[in-house]
């Protein structure tokens, strides 16, 4: 039987891998996470540094930061309460 330090490595390893298999996806090769726990909000950077001079905040409570045509960061708020979006954004993600 694994040990409960094993289970909760495998565990971990298991988010992570799920979390990767996504991040191929992204436009940028760089992505920077910060998550404030305390707020629940998840800050996806993806492009350092980054000069936002727009952002769009999304029906679902996500705000999209960009940089002229650029998307160069996302913020999450309800971070943990989230399931993969539904809508499509106004404007397409691209870099």
């Amino acid at each position: 039987m694994a040990s409960r330090g094993a289970r909760r490595t495998q565990a971990l390893i298991d988010r992570c891998l799920r979390f990767a298999s996504g991040v191929s996806e992204l436009p940028s090769q760089h992505v920077w996470l910060d998550y404030d726990r305390e707020a629940d909000v998840l800050y996806v950077t993806l492009k350092r540094p980054s000069h936002a001079d727009d952002s769009e905040l999304t029906d679902d409570d996500m705000i999209i930061r960009y940089e002229g045509d650029e998307v160069v960061g996302i913020t999450v708020l309800h971070a943990s309460k989230r399931r993969p979006p539904r809508r499509a954004l106004r404007r397409p993600l691209r870099n």
